[in-house]
């Protein structure tokens, strides 16, 4: 299935989930001290990789991090080609001043927030559906 790319599709058919934990960006030149299968998510920048994983194995190993983010997965099926998405509902949580860092998989887009924002962010969410036109 390569996903819904119907914008409108898309926003009435968010249903976030909020996941359970705690969660924390970071950055490594080195991976001798963790184990990859503790990360949610790694991404190669110029300067460093960056990794996403719980806050309580980042605090086991040591990890330096600013950021402890709540995960929200958005459940609808979102093509990798839909337009228009994370435009609306990144819009949105900005003007209810929740900051987000967007991350797209293969079948769901994820969202961290501030985790003080987290029930907000859902409300936010959730609303934006329902009343979308």
């Amino acid at each position: 299935m390569s996903g819904e790319t119907n914008t409108a599709k898309l926003i009435k058919g968010l249903n976030p989930l909020l996941n359970e934990g705690k969660y924390i960006f970071s950055t490594l030149k080195d991976f001798s001290k963790i184990d990859r299968k503790h990360t949610l998510f790694e991404f190669k920048e110029k300067e460093g990789t960056t990794v996403v994983l719980e806050q309580h194995k980042a605090d086991e190993l040591n990890l330096d991090y600013e950021y402890v983010a709540a995960w929200i997965t958005l459940t609808i099926h979102s093509s990798l080609s839909a337009v228009g998405l994370t435009a609306i509902f990144s819009t949105e949580l900005a003007k209810n001043d929740i900051s987000c860092n967007v991350v797209s998989g293969f079948y769901h887009d994820h969202i961290f927030v501030n985790i003080n924002d987290a029930t907000k962010a859902i409300r936010v969410l959730t609303l934006l559906s329902e009343s979308y036109q």
